[in-house]
């Protein structure tokens, strides 16, 4: 991608908060400028502002086509990837977009950043050189390829694609491309260690299973959205693996440490009485399968084996999760919803261990979304279906 001249530059700060959408069907009153590729650019910018916002202030940066940039890693998530890590040399060997690498790099001396892309390859290696970033190398070159060639080094990154040739999510380690599983042997002979991002969707328990050498997991969530499941492997067998939840909200940051073995050796109380609070885990909670031990941990009731809410009597400061304040219970029999929603027009509701959806209980109870109000449809230890309401506690 050649560097951008005066005019298409200029063109793309005069329209840079424009519809793109619009802007497109205007290429007529722009003849002298090439409109996909501004397009392109100030979709790309506006992408940027909001995912990574210190890059957004750097001028003249380029930026690739859409896709590239809807599957790459946020300023936060990045940040937290570069303080698992340091050490003399890194290497990633899916570098995309370059901001994994990018903030990583601050944490090594000599760092090498990878893609099969050629265009991608420019676009970083103008970027980085704007960053001041001088001490990354970028390559044009497959994975595997380029991992048979290197020496050993104290660093590397992989980012499997996670979707198939057809343009669908993949799940599985297996059906991610590198193929992580795969290259794990020829990853640990060449580094100490090897930090691998994988989806949130993926199923932790199989991903252990086919990455035993993983020494840590670590599970991402951005206000409580989960973003990244990151697994960190190393030339040697951990039987308890430490499981980082970590969930970035507005207000603070939510961490929970868990292991496996933990969670399968702690024995919950079950309770069919709520008190005064209820609590509902974060995503990454959730993500990890943290039920039992989130339990015992801060010394609550859970409502029931797979409802995965939580009640005590004093309110528990620092949960890590939402909080309510719970103002009543009641069943889905007519006179008692009638009394106990008379008024409310509108509610955030929460489904967990129970027979009927969201949208089921929406239609069924004629409440628009949002509001003060806080339904949580769920099953207690007795089996008893109920309606919890609340406000935020």
């Amino acid at each position: 991608m050649a560097p951008q001249s005066t005019s298409i530059k200029e063109f793309i700060r005069q329209h840079a908060n424009d519809d793109v959408n619009k802007l497109a069907l205007k290429a007529s009153k722009f003849p002298d400028i090439d409109l996909p590729y501004a397009i392109q650019q100030i979709a790309g910018r506006k992408a940027i502002a909001e995912k990574v916002p210190t890059w957004h202030a750097v001028d003249d940066l380029l930026f690739p086509r859409h896709i590239s940039l809807e599957q790459c890693s946020s300023e936060i998530t990045a940040q937290y990837k570069a303080s698992l890590t340091k050490g003399e040399t890194l290497v990633d060997l899916t570098g995309g977009f370059g901001i994994d690498c990018a903030f990583m790099a601050e944490s090594f001396k000599r760092v090498t950043y990878v893609d099969r892309n050629a265009d991608l390859c420019e676009i970083t290696k103008h970027n980085f050189s704007l960053l001041q970033l001088q001490h990354i190398m970028v390559v044009n070159d497959e994975a595997f390829h380029f991992l048979e060639k290197i020496e050993n080094v104290a660093c590397i990154f992989i980012d499997p694609a996670r979707r198939n040739g057809h343009g669908g999510k993949t799940v599985a380690i297996s059906d991610c491309e590198p193929d992580v599983e795969f290259l794990t042997p020829p990853l640990l002979a060449k580094a100490k260690q090897v930090i691998i991002k994988l989806s949130p969707m993926l199923d932790l328990t199989l991903a252990l299973q086919a990455l035993p050498q993983t020494t840590a997991v670590h599970i991402v969530s951005v206000n409580n959205e989960c973003k990244e499941l990151i697994l960190i492997l190393e030339n040697r067998l951990v039987e308890n693996i430490p499981i980082t939840c970590i969930n970035f909200t507005k207000q603070d940051i939510q961490t929970f440490i868990f292991s496996k073995q933990e969670e399968q050796a702690c024995t919950s109380d079950y309770t069919s009485e709520l008190d005064d609070y209820l609590y509902e885990p974060n995503a990454s909670i959730m993500k990890g399968g943290a039920y039992k031990s989130l339990a015992i941990r801060f010394k609550m009731k859970k409502l029931h084996s797979n409802s995965h809410l939580y009640t005590s009597t004093e309110r528990i400061e620092n949960f890590p999760g939402r909080i309510f304040k719970i103002k009543s219970i009641f069943s889905m029999n007519k006179n008692e919803l009638k009394q106990s929603l008379d008024g409310i027009k509108q509610a955030n509701i929460t489904v967990r261990n129970f027979p009927s959806s969201v949208a089921d209980l929406r239609k069924r109870l004629k409440l628009n979304e949002g509001g003060s109000t806080y339904l949580f449809a769920t099953t207690l230890a007795d089996e008893r279906k109920v309606l919890v309401k609340c406000v935020k506690g």
